[in-house]
């Protein structure tokens, strides 16, 4: 018998099957050959797909226990310290780092589709005026889908491009003007000159300046940020993309329904809470008090506590060291300093450690974002931007797939058995 396989014994009727191996998983249609004694076929059970690998993916690897994040092979650490956000985009999207001309032909392509058509304009203006923009951006984004009624033929790889790249060069218009558009602002078109983070920039907070130029140290810290978030495996968004896209939906719907996805109050609640964490612990002489109460009540703090990485976020080490270079432009807050007491205090606690709970990439994110001046409300669209590239590239993934299905999980049905129907007269 072949070492790659299982052994599975049916003490209901004493049958053994053996289920091959591949890749440290079995296949969970394998499990449909076990017969119980009414007859029905055996099924998983795996409440939100904890322990279910749905597709094969070769974009991003994640190791919640070494705490390692890598894109087709590189290191997001190597990425993080000597790549931009638009080389790791082309690196998920192609599965290779373009060379200087790729790069510059990438972003020309990218900066090409930054333009919205005037419609869309309209549409953003539709909404209420205090509409939060990630709830713009959601619904503008299923809106483009009207726009481009080719983006259906999603078996035409060249089509498929086509609306990759509109999405990715729309997406920070969108966003910006999303923000603009609750602050009463006027919109500012895009300037090609300017880097994609660059022009984001100018789009949301351009004033009065015949033209915007973005501080490096800013621009560098926000390209970075979009790097960290470009993909990360499996997540919900991500697996919502693939579930939506795999009835052949084309990409700007399947889109809007990951950015509800990510829409959710995991994330929502996630930023403004860390903030409001720190806010509350007063200072760095405030966090004793605060790490012993959340040991005592047995609490999870906002920004502490992945539910993959069971050490350090890689992704949150990164952010440390670039939120002192951003503070050096903004002027270092106060919460930074409580931050930085907290995870020296938590990385000494036995319930800390023993619960690892150790800072996410939210806890300094939002920090950052905060100091560079984007309000609460723009925090999960700053998350969604860059993600857009992750989600486009799974969604082209599985496009390419032959092995790919329309996702239809099946259920363990625990309502009542079958009973007559009663006459409206009869029922009490």
């Amino acid at each position: 018998m072949s070492s790659d396989t299982l052994s599975v014994t049916d003490n209901r009727t004493g049958r053994t099957y053996t289920l091959p191996i591949t890749a440290n998983a079995i296949l969970a249609t394998d499990l449909r050959q076990i017969v119980g004694p009414d007859q029905t076929e055996l099924l998983s059970f795996d409440p939100a797909l904890r322990n279910t690998a749905t597709c094969r993916s070769a974009i991003t690897f994640l190791d919640g226990k070494s705490g390692t994040l890598c894109h087709r092979g590189y290191t997001i650490e190597d990425l993080a310290t000597h790549g931009s956000y638009l080389e790791v985009a082309y690196l998920i999207l192609e599965g290779e780092l373009p060379n200087q001309g790729q790069l510059d032909a990438w972003q020309h392509e990218l900066g090409r589709h930054a333009l919205i058509h005037e419609y869309v304009k309209r549409f953003i203006d539709g909404f209420r005026y205090d509409a939060p923009p990630m709830g713009t951006l959601m619904s503008t984004v299923a809106a483009l889908s009207t726009f481009y009624p080719d983006a259906a033929h999603v078996d035409d790889p060249a089509i498929r491009r086509r609306q990759i790249l509109r999405l990715l060069g729309q997406v920070p218009t969108l966003a910006a003007f999303a923000h603009r558009k609750r602050n009463g602002l006027p919109f500012v078109y895009p300037d090609l000159e300017l880097s994609y983070v660059g022009n984001f920039l100018s789009m949301m907070f351009r004033m009065t300046e015949l033209r915007y130029e973005p501080d490096p140290v800013i621009e560098r810290a926000l390209d970075v940020l979009f790097l960290l978030h470009a993909d990360h495996e499996q997540a919900c968004s991500t697996t919502t993309m693939r579930c939506v896209g795999s009835a052949k939906t084309d990409p700007y719907s399947s889109a809007a329904a990951a950015t509800a996805a990510l829409y959710g109050r995991f994330h929502d609640e996630a930023y403004e809470a860390v903030i409001a964490m720190l806010v509350k612990i007063g200072g760095p002489e405030g966090v004793p008090a605060f790490v012993a109460e959340a040991a005592r009540t047995a609490s999870e703090p906002p920004g502490f506590g992945h539910r993959v990485y069971r050490t350090y976020d890689p992704r949150a080490r990164i952010l440390r060291e670039h939120a002192t270079k951003v503070f050096a432009v903004t002027g270092q807050p106060q919460i930074f300093e409580t931050a930085l007491a907290l995870e020296a205090a938590a990385a000494k606690d036995a319930y800390f450690i023993e619960q690892a709970l150790y800072p996410t990439v939210d806890f300094y994110e939002t920090i950052i974002y905060h100091a560079i001046g984007f309000p609460p409300e723009m925090f999960p669209v700053l998350f969604a931007i860059p993600r857009f590239v992750g989600w486009a590239a799974q969604w082209n993934e599985m496009m390419s797939d032959p092995q790919h299905r329309t996702y239809r999980p099946r259920q363990l049905y625990t309502g009542p058995a079958a009973r007559p129907y009663l006459p409206l007269t009869e029922r009490t």
